[in-house]
């Protein structure tokens, strides 16, 4: 019997109604696989204001230090669109990232064959599609200083970010991405704007001198970060893992998912550096938001977050085999033709948050015989 120590931090919205199906999924792991987890549940974003009058409390930041893993749903929503900026239900997610160290986020892009035909571009660009964009997460202009917002001599107010990055920022990211590109096609694509920005300029300098001393036998090709949303709509084959700031990851990632038909179907892991036996802090999500237009009303897709489990499975827990089954049992989902709302197609059933969460197990159940 394996126990592993999880925090689940539902959030606001559809977090909790998502986070539902993978506790399915979680005991049934207890009941056939002989694998549980000491689970503490906390509250994070609009939750943890609601009742604490903070985004993220220290008492439940302690919570995911001595967690082996996080696993997140989502923050935020127009009920606490009036906060001041410091308490935003977003501000509990940034600190998490940045207390824990998590510097590497993996956002991987991949296109199921069932559901080939829901992306808005055309079937023969994305089916077969699998990208995994790895995505700085702790420094760049989302936490460069000086910021703010100031009020000039002459009455105009001014709002200012910094972007910033040192040396070991943007070869701990790239090493963590050159790893990943070895384990995959061996390709690896560099983003920046070296050609208008002295902070693009390092990255590229540097992420050649480390391909140059430890991975030489790794592809390796720069591109701008305007050029590489074009190329991802144009061509998104072309790309196998691709590496870049916390800004560019940010927007480049979300123009990835939707090549995949939904933001419902892809999950998200965010890793720190690695100890001395080799675990990493981390937290795991779905990369879709909190969604109140939906919240409550059971027609959610639970499958981001199922998959972000499967990620924390492999990444953490070192269980490649309970991660694959996960995997597999979504995709005969999908095959079998049941679908949630945001990926619904002609032919197909639509069904419930809740009724797709079930529809896993069962597959599950099929799988493991």
């Amino acid at each position: 019997m394996t126990t592993k120590k999880l925090l689940i931090l539902a959030g606001d919205g559809i977090g909790p109604e998502v986070m539902a199906q993978v506790r399915r999924v979680i005991d049934w792991m207890a009941k056939k696989r002989h694998i549980t987890f000491d689970l503490t549940d906390g509250l994070i974003g609009g939750a943890s204001y609601d009742k604490f009058g903070h985004p993220l409390t220290d008492a439940t930041m302690q919570d995911a230090f001595a967690a082996d893993a996080v696993l997140l749903g989502a923050v935020g929503g127009p009920k606490w669109d009036d906060l001041p900026f410091e308490v935003k239900p977003e501000r509990g997610l940034l600190r998490l990232r940045k207390d824990l160290q998590l510097f590497a986020n993996l956002r991987p892009a991949f296109v199921f064959d069932a559901l080939a035909e829901a992306s808005s571009l055309k079937t023969d660009l994305v089916k077969g599609l699998d990208i995994m964009i790895v995505r700085e997460l702790t420094g760049g202009v989302y936490f460069g200083q000086p910021r703010g917002i100031t009020t000039l001599e002459n009455g105009e107010r001014q709002g200012l970010n910094t972007q910033v990055y040192t040396t070991s920022e943007i070869v701990r990211i790239a090493e963590v991405a050159f790893d990943l590109a070895k384990k995959r096609g061996n390709k690896l694509h560099s983003v920046e704007k070296a050609n208008v920005m002295e902070s693009g300029l390092l990255w590229r300098e540097e992420v050649t001198r480390l391909h140059a001393a430890k991975y030489p036998e790794v592809e390796l090709q720069h591109m701008y970060a305007d050029n590489c949303a074009m190329q991802l709509v144009r061509n998104p084959k072309q790309f196998d893992v691709i590496v870049t700031d916390n800004l560019f990851g940010d927007l480049l990632s979300d123009c990835a998912a939707m090549l995949t038909g939904s933001l419902g179907m892809l999950p998200s892991a965010s890793l720190g550096a690695a100890d001395a036996a080799g675990n990493r802090r981390a937290v795991y999500e779905p990369v879709h938001g909190s969604a109140p237009d939906i919240a409550g009303r059971d027609i959610a897709n639970p499958l981001a977050t199922l998959l972000s489990f499967g990620m924390m499975l492999r990444y953490s827990f070192d269980m490649a085999e309970d991660a694959a089954l996960l995997d597999q049992a979504v995709k005969n989902v999908l095959d079998g033709g049941l679908r949630t709302g945001d990926i619904m197609q002609p032919g197909k059933a639509k069904v419930s948050t809740t009724v797709m969460g079930e529809a896993i197990v069962r597959e599950l159940d099929k799988l493991a015989g």
